[in-house]
C-alpha cells in the first residue's frame, strides 16, 4: 500500500501540474489563434474554422514547453507546502527533504513516459491533420514531395504543366536516376525526361546525360538539360523538417525510407533521441526546481528563487536548441548534442543534492 503522505504529495503535485498546464494552454492557444488570424487575414474563412485549426496545432506546441511547465509546477507545489508549513511537519516525522524529492521526481518520470507514449503521438496526429488542412489555403498546395520505399516523389506544376518526378537517391544538391513524366492540365502525356544525375541546388535544375522522349520515335539526348521547378535543395529539406507531425512508429518508418533514398537521417535521429530522453529531461527539471525551492529560508520571499529557476531552464533550453542544430548539421556527434544539456542539468542537480537535507 502506498503510504498516505506519498498519496498526499502526489496529489498536490498532480494538481499543480494541471493548474500550470491550464494557464500555459490558454496562453499558447491565444498566441496560436492570433497567429492564425494573421495568416488568414486576407482569406474569407469562418472564425470557427480558425478556432478549430488552432486547437489542432496547440498540442504539438504545448509538447515543447513541458519542461518549463514541470519546473513551474514544482515551484507551485512547494509554495503550497510552505503555505501550510508542511515541509517542517514532514521533517519532524522523519520524512526528510530527499524523500519528498524522490516522490515527485518519480512522479515526473512517470508523467514523462505517459507524455511520450500517449500525448506525443496524439499531438502528432493532430499536427498532421492541421498541416493537411492548412496546406489547402497556401499557394503551395499544388506541390507535393514525399519519401517512400521507392525513393523521392515530387509533384510539381508550372505553366499548366504537371510533372511527376521520381529519384532513387538524394545526396546533398544532387538527385540520381531521375525520371520525370509531364502532363497537361487534362493529364494528356506531353513527354518523359530521364537523367542519371541532376543538380537541384537552384530552382533551375541542371540535368546531365538526359534523354527526352515525346514519343518512341521522337527521342533526343542531351549532355546538359535545364529543367525549371518550384523545388530546390532548400525547399525539399524544409518540407521534410516538420517531424512533429509524425508518430513514433511513423518516424521509424520514415527513417528507413530516408536511408533507402540516401537522404540524411540526422534530423530524425535527433528528434527520436529528444523524445526518448524527454522523461529524463522532465525529471531533471523537477529535481532542479526542488533544490531551488528547498533552499528558500523560512519567512524569506520565494520570488527570487522562482526567477532563478526560470532563468536556468531558459539557459538549458537554448543550449539544447543550439546543440541540436549543430547535431543536425553533423558538426558534433548526435549523442553529444542531445545528452550534454542533460548532463549539465544533472551536474547542477548533483551539486544541489549534496547538502539538501541540511536546509
Amino acid at each position: 500500500m502506498i503510504k498516505i503522505y506519498k498519496k498526499h504529495l502526489f496529489n498536490i503535485f498532480s494538481i499543480s501540474i494541471l493548474e500550470v498546464c491550464g494557464i500555459f494552454f490558454s496562453l499558447v492557444f491565444i498566441l496560436g489563434f492570433l497567429e492564425e488570424i494573421n495568416f488568414f487575414r486576407n482569406s474569407d474563412i469562418a472564425i470557427s474554422h480558425i478556432f478549430f485549426l488552432t486547437l489542432l496545432n496547440v498540442p504539438s506546441l504545448f509538447f515543447e514547453i513541458f519542461p518549463f511547465i514541470f519546473l513551474i509546477s514544482t515551484q507551485l507545489f512547494f509554495i503550497k507546502l510552505f503555505d501550510g508549513d508542511e515541509v517542517t511537519t514532514f521533517n519532524k516525522f522523519g520524512i526528510n527533504n530527499f524523500k519528498i524529492l524522490q516522490i515527485i521526481a518519480s512522479a515526473s518520470f512517470l508523467f514523462g513516459l505517459i507524455i511520450v507514449l500517449v500525448f506525443y503521438n496524439f499531438s502528432a496526429k493532430l499536427k498532421f491533420t492541421y498541416l493537411e488542412l492548412k496546406n489547402g489555403y497556401t499557394s503551395d498546395n499544388k506541390y507535393l514531395a514525399v519519401v517512400t520505399s521507392n525513393g523521392l516523389w515530387i509533384k510539381d506544376e508550372i505553366n499548366n504543366v504537371v510533372s511527376f518526378i521520381n529519384s532513387d537517391t538524394m545526396n546533398a544538391d544532387y538527385l540520381t536516376n531521375v525520371s520525370i513524366t509531364q502532363f497537361d492540365r487534362n493529364f494528356n502525356l506531353l513527354q518523359t525526361i530521364e537523367s542519371e544525375n541532376v543538380n537541384i541546388k537552384e530552382k533551375e535544375w541542371i540535368m546531365f546525360d538526359t534523354k527526352v522522349s515525346k514519343t518512341e520515335e521522337d527521342t533526343k539526348n542531351y549532355k546538359k538539360f535545364n529543367f525549371v521547378s518550384n523545388f530546390n535543395t532548400e525547399k525539399i529539406n524544409g518540407l521534410f523538417s516538420n517531424l512533429s507531425s509524425l508518430t513514433i512508429w511513423e518516424l521509424y518508418k520514415t527513417k528507413k525510407d530516408y536511408k533507402n533514398l540516401g537522404y540524411s537521417t540526422s534530423k530524425i535521429d535527433i528528434h527520436n533521441k529528444r523524445i526518448y530522453s524527454f522523461p529524463i529531461y522532465l525529471t531533471l527539471m523537477t529535481v532542479l526546481s526542488c533544490i531551488i525551492m528547498l533552499n528558500v529560508k523560512k519567512n524569506y520571499p520565494t520570488l527570487p528563487n522562482i526567477v532563478l529557476g526560470i532563468l536556468i531552464s531558459v539557459f538549458v533550453y537554448y543550449i539544447n536548441y543550439f546543440l541540436s542544430l549543430l547535431g543536425e548539421k553533423e558538426k558534433i556527434p548526435l549523442d553529444f548534442s542531445i545528452w550534454s544539456p542533460l548532463l549539465i542539468l544533472f551536474l547542477i542537480c548533483s551539486i544541489g543534492l549534496v547538502h539538501l537535507d541540511e536546509k
